[in-house]
Order: structure tokens, then sequence, then C-alpha cells
């Protein structure tokens, strides 16, 4: 029984060390053919990738974690995977080059989500994007008011250009010697359709005196309305539903 227990135990160890060698040199491996297909793909930051880079570059990675760590899958079925996947991606980053035809399948083309101060709702819903995390973006980009906000672009990597108004321009107001006074945050009273009565109470006002701002602008019902802020001046403005685009782009 001892003797058995004994070449147990060795037969353990070696299986470990088995183990633990063939991870190495697989990840080793892989590793170095990662770092070549990156080097022939080009590049490129992650906040530039398209779609199509995104999922090639998901699935490379899965297929590189499955055969470093599994031992029983096959080494060269993987490593042909791998370079077939990132051959592939260099050559429609070639083709997408010099085909602009080509460029719009794979990569797509931008989407305005404003247009001359108005929302776009079919651009918002292309991109499938709601009106909260477009607030989100415009404040993270400094836009507190939407009012100050001309164009608004989806790009095809996913991030959100914003063009202010001419008169919204940022410029040095320091060397200008003029004297600032910092603005509030906007309150969003009115958000796909439905009434914020938190918001509301939050800037002193109730819904007699919305409708009576909504009265003014030509609004009989709330479901007309996409997105209705009110800034510090008590200045209500209108974003309303379905406003199309204007035919004639020149996002190509």
């Amino acid at each position: 029984l001892e003797y058995i227990l004994q070449m147990y135990s060795k037969i353990m160890r070696c299986f470990f060390m088995d183990n633990i060698f063939g991870v190495f040199y697989r990840t080793i491996f892989v590793l170095a053919l990662l770092f070549l297909i990156a080097k022939m793909i080009g590049k490129k930051q992650i906040s530039q990738l398209n779609l199509f880079d995104y999922i090639i570059g998901i699935t490379i990675g899965s297929i590189a974690a499955d055969i470093s760590l599994d031992l029983e899958k096959n080494l060269i079925s993987g490593i042909l995977a791998i370079f077939l996947y990132g051959l592939a991606s260099y050559i429609i980053s070639i083709v997408t080059l010099r085909s602009i035809s080509l460029r719009r399948i794979f990569n797509g083309v931008p989407t305005v989500l404003v247009e001359k101060g108005k929302i776009i709702q079919s651009g918002f819903d292309k991109s499938k994007i709601d009106i909260n995390e477009f607030l989100s973006q415009a404040r993270i980009n400094g836009y507190f008011d939407l009012n100050e906000i001309d164009y608004a672009i989806m790009e095809i990597n996913g991030s959100i250009s914003f063009l202010p108004n001419e008169k919204d321009k940022p410029v040095n107001k320091k060397d200008m010697k003029i004297k600032c006074k910092n603005k509030g945050l906007t309150a969003n009273i009115i958000i796909d359709g439905k009434y914020m009565e938190n918001n509301m109470k939050a800037i002193g006002k109730n819904k007699e005196w919305l409708d009576h701002e909504l009265d003014i602008q030509g609004i009989k019902d709330y479901r007309e309305v996409l997105l209705a802020t009110c800034d510090d001046n008590y200045q209500v403005h209108i974003y309303k539903r379905g406003v199309k685009p204007d035919k004639n782009t020149i996002l190509e």
C-alpha cells in the first residue's frame, strides 16, 4: 500500500509539472503570436475601434485564452484560427482604406442626433441610445444645457461629437476681462413624454406653470415632447418628437 501511494504521488507531481509547463509554453507562444498580429493590424486605440474591430478582438482573445489553458485543445488549430481572424481584420482594414463603399459597410457612417438645435429621434433609434445617456454624454463634454448645442453626432466608434452654437463657443473670458456668473444646472422636466415631478419640485414650479409654458410654445400634449428642460432663468426649451433630419447630409 505504501508503494502504491508513493507511485501515485510521483505520478501526480509529474502530471502537475507537465500541466504547468504546457500552460507556460502555450501562453508564451500565443502572446508572441498576438503581438505579431497586433503589429500587422496596425495601431488603433480602444476608443477608436469600430464594431467589426471590436468583434475580431473579442474573438481572438477568447480563442487565445482557450488554447492557452485547455491542454486538450489542439494548439495548431487554435493558432490557425487566431491567424485567420487577424488576417481577415488586416484585409478589411486595407480594402476599407481604398473603397468608400466598403468603408460604409464595415465601419458605418456617423449618425446625427441633434441638428440645428433639434433632437433627431430617428438618429437616437438608429444609434440605440436613450435621452438620459445622451444627456450624460453632453454633461461629460461640458454641455449642461442642450440649448447650447447646434449639432451632436454619434461617430462610428460610439463617441459623440458636439458642435456648440456660435454664441456659445468657448472663449478665454479672463483674457477679455469679462465678469462671469456661473450658470446653474438645467432641470429635465419632461423626458420621453413623461412629467418629471421631482425635478419640478426641485426648481420650485408646478404642473400648471409647465402647462402654461408648453401652451405658449404650442404644445398640447406631453407625448409630443421628447425632452423639455428648464434653466436657472426658468426658460423652458422644448425638443419635440418625430423631428426628421435634413435629407442633404454631408456625413459620408
